[in-house]
């Protein structure tokens, strides 16, 4: 445990923190300009995501602490994290276009926490492709719509056809 009351004041306010998160990702900042840096944090902000350079020692000890085993591992250089207690892909997301906005090649993703568990580049990045929220609300609204309108259609046409026939017997008995 570190010494001073502002070492420990470091280390709980990051364990809440990484309790807290639905996710983060770890990244490397070497050789980011301050216009990328602003940008990115903007990024980040419009996203509801909270980024912020970490102290290695300090946040190891406060992952240490959660049981967030080999995250301290990726914990060595110049490290940020972006953490998001309400959307566990938007951290991912995030940074993703951002890259993809500045072509940036600064920043390297190290790790990710999803949920509370530590997981690696791959994962991080398949939590990037993801679509968004809403786009997947929006299937899965469609997928349970479509066979309810196929029903609708299919009793409309029974429905139709009844009609028809009705019509037909009436006019055979006004005939008859």
């Amino acid at each position: 445990m570190a010494g001073t009351p502002e070492k420990k004041q470091v280390i709980d306010r990051m364990r809440a923190e990484l309790q807290e998160a639905k996710g983060a990702v770890l990244v490397e900042y070497t050789g980011l300009s301050v216009a990328d840096a602003t940008q990115l944090r903007r990024k980040f902000l419009s996203h509801g995501v909270k980024y912020q350079v970490i102290k290695n020692r300090l946040t190891a000890i406060a992952a240490n602490e959660l049981g967030l085993e080999g995250f301290d591992a990726f914990l060595h250089g110049p490290n940020a994290i972006a953490i998001s207690t309400t959307d566990a892909v938007a951290p991912a997301k995030a940074l993703k276009e951002f890259i993809e906005e500045t072509k940036s090649e600064a920043l390297t993703v190290k790790a990710g926490l999803l949920e509370g568990a530590v997981v690696d580049v791959a994962a991080v990045q398949h939590l990037a492709d993801l679509p968004s929220r809403e786009v997947l609300l929006a299937k899965l609204v469609g997928s349970m719509q479509a066979p309810i309108s196929g029903v609708v259609r299919c009793l409309q046409g029974n429905i139709n056809n009844l009609v028809y026939v009705l019509e037909a017997v009436r006019k055979q008995k006004e005939s008859a």
